[in-house]
């Protein structure tokens, strides 16, 4: 069988997979993913072959996989949260025409802007949009572009990748977008290593946001005109008579 699975393993913990990924992986003969996310479910991998890169080899990780595959192996390919949420389902079915044998099939996992939510309260109960603030693929203007379009709409806004050690001030230059169309005190919040160990969270203003240290393994949410500080819980209220 010549088969590739696309599973989102959510933030890696068994009991945040969905019954679907654990059995793809069950199925699968090879796994293939980043270094640290295969890491993260060794204890699933077990007898398996395993097949890893680090950052930036994405299209060097997917061709293995494929290989892999063609050979007439089932192979996983995981990705951390969803796998079609920037993650590697994207490059995989674009590479996929020179491997028309194999088969291609995609299992959803929970995206760090569902996991991170209900960590913080309920911040996404209305209109809200994902950005990354990773500029390795999407030119910094085109962000800077999207940031501001849902600033302008009021969309509360979950940014994926706000920081690395390279990228050190663009959470600070969105949050300037943002406060241009925003009050200071929008109630704002981040998590780090959703669901993981060393997990941590923490609620702020807009204001407060500019200066805080985050990094690539943390989620940031930025509320918007509805969204409260209710006992210290991030929700976006949405309008019901006793919400009011």
């Amino acid at each position: 069988m010549k088969k590739i699975f696309l599973v989102g393993i959510g933030p890696g913990k068994q009991h945040q997979m969905t019954l679907e990924a654990l059995e793809a992986i069950k199925q699968s003969d090879t796994i293939c993913g980043y270094t640290v996310y295969v890491d993260i479910i060794k204890e699933l991998c077990e007898g398996k072959n395993i097949i890893s890169t680090g950052m930036k080899n994405e299209e060097e990780r997917c061709k293995l996989a494929l290989d892999e595959a063609n050979k007439g192996h089932i192979v996983s390919m995981i990705c951390s949260g969803d796998a079609g949420i920037y993650g590697m389902s994207g490059l995989i079915y674009s590479m996929s025409n020179k491997y028309p044998d194999v088969e291609i099939c995609s299992i959803p996992g929970i995206t760090a802007a569902i996991s991170g939510a209900s960590v913080l309260g309920a911040p996404l109960m209305n209109d809200f949009c994902i950005i990354s603030l990773s500029d390795l693929l999407t030119p910094w203007e085109i962000i800077e572009k999207r940031v501001k379009a849902a600033a302008q709409g009021d969309m509360a806004m979950v940014i994926y990748n706000p920081a690395s050690k390279k990228r050190t001030e663009h959470l600070c230059k969105a949050c300037e977008i943002v406060l241009k169309y925003a009050s200071p005190d929008t109630v704002c919040g981040w998590v780090k290593n959703i669901g993981r160990d060393g997990q941590q969270k923490h609620i702020c203003t807009l204001e407060q946001l500019k200066d805080e240290k985050v990094d690539m393994f943390t989620t940031v949410f930025i509320g918007n005109s509805y969204t409260r500080n209710i006992n210290g819980k991030m929700v976006c209220v949405r309008g019901y008579h006793s919400e009011k």
